[in-house]
């Protein structure tokens, strides 16, 4: 029987990570099929002003009359669409300048960190309300605002990770007998670092939805797309709260919270795995854990 690789393993063997990846096959489902789910039109009007749950509307109508459990699932698609876009965006950025400046070192890599740093501090804010007023309000430019933002976290990551396999026997002995630069990085070190890459990426979604629900609750997001930002904002601008309607606010609260916590769940799992830092000594960080064996002497 073919033995399962560690990352693999830790995704399936902890109850944590198994959640997480339930709830987020039920979020792409929801996604994928939404149209097929919805029971209602997106735009149409189904009720009264912020009527409460019942029968027939199960979280309810927002500000407009549309039911919310329509809005929810429309909702997911383009939140999901945004998290995993702008994770990807900054994954290949990020997986780009850590390997350049990781693989060749000197002059190469005192450029693109000081890049790098250049870019981390930049002001998240600032430059989202500049980007929209100079390219409008679009799920495109969240995407690559998103990108922009986040790929310098990834890029020290790979950064490190690649130094480390730069220097192992196999890949000097490679680059003994003559092997070319691009042979080297995609035939030894693209594939150590691919899992690493990947559980990073499962975390940046985490944060690209977020900040997608962030910038959309501040009014800069694309205003033709309905995403949990925007109930949660027009929730506001209905003045639900106010009015004590919790159904408009709570429930696309819960599922970016929920989503978020999912992909956290799934990332750490794979991160533990990856990272051996993560599990060192006799007690483990994440789980507070002692070993067996300081149990049994303590015991004797």
């Amino acid at each position: 029987m073919k033995r399962r690789g560690p990352v693999l393993q830790a995704v399936l063997g902890e109850w944590q990570s198994r959640i997480g990846l339930a709830i987020l096959f039920v979020t792409l489902i929801a996604a994928v099929f939404g149209q097929l789910l919805e029971p209602y039109g997106i735009d149409q009007q189904v009720g009264g002003t912020l009527d409460p749950p019942s029968s027939a509307h199960w979280l309810g109508t927002d500000g407009g009359g549309v039911d919310l459990v329509t809005l929810l699932i429309a909702g997911a698609r383009v939140s999901l669409i945004v998290g995993f876009a702008g994770a990807a965006v900054a994954m290949v950025i990020g997986g780009l300048v850590g390997v350049l400046s990781g693989f060749f070192g000197g002059k190469t890599d005192a450029a693109l960190m000081r890049v790098t740093d250049y870019f981390l501090v930049l002001p998240d804010v600032p430059l989202l309300i500049i980007v929209a007023a100079i390219w409008g309000r679009s799920l495109q430019n969240i995407v690559l605002i998103i990108g922009l933002i986040y790929w310098t976290s990834t890029a020290r990551l790979i950064r490190a990770q690649v130094k480390s396999v730069r220097e192992r026997v196999y890949v000097r002995r490679a680059q003994a007998l003559g092997a070319s630069n691009t042979r080297l990085i995609f035939r030894h070190i693209v594939p150590q670092i691919a899992p690493l890459l990947i559980a990073n990426t499962v975390l940046m979604v985490a944060q690209a939805i977020f900040l997608e629900t962030f910038i959309t609750f501040l009014g800069l997001g694309d205003p033709s797309a309905i995403s949990w930002g925007k109930l949660i904002e027009n929730s506001f601008k209905d003045d639900a709260v106010l009015n004590g309607a919790w159904w408009a606010v709570v429930p696309p609260g819960l599922a970016v919270t929920i989503v978020i916590l999912a992909c956290t769940l799934v990332g750490q799992s794979m991160e533990d795995a990856l990272n051996p830092r993560l599990r060192v000594g006799h007690l483990s960080v994440r789980r507070f854990r002692v070993r067996p064996a300081l149990r049994e002497r303590d015991g004797a």
